[in-house]
């Protein structure tokens, strides 16, 4: 199985809106939230947009949107 890999923060949100069907819903300096709405509720996360995310700091975006690492991989 591939692993996660430093990528950038405009990559993660284009990511999470084309392929996982998350919105933008607001930015605040440097971060952007987004969020989608789900049949158990709202689901949503901050993303930095920083040249390059930490893997650390990417395992965090995709634990709080609820998305396993296999699956967004597959957008890389």
């Amino acid at each position: 199985m591939p692993k996660l890999r430093k990528i950038s923060g405009e990559k993660v949100v284009k990511i999470l809106c084309n392929k996982l069907n998350f919105q933008i819903s607001g930015r605040s300096g440097s971060h952007v939230r987004i969020s989608k709405a789900t049949p158990n509720g709202k689901i949503g996360t901050v993303v930095p947009m920083h040249k390059e995310l930490k893997i650390g700091t990417l395992k965090g975006v995709l634990k709080l949107a609820k998305i396993k690492e296999e699956e967004f991989l597959k957008y890389i």
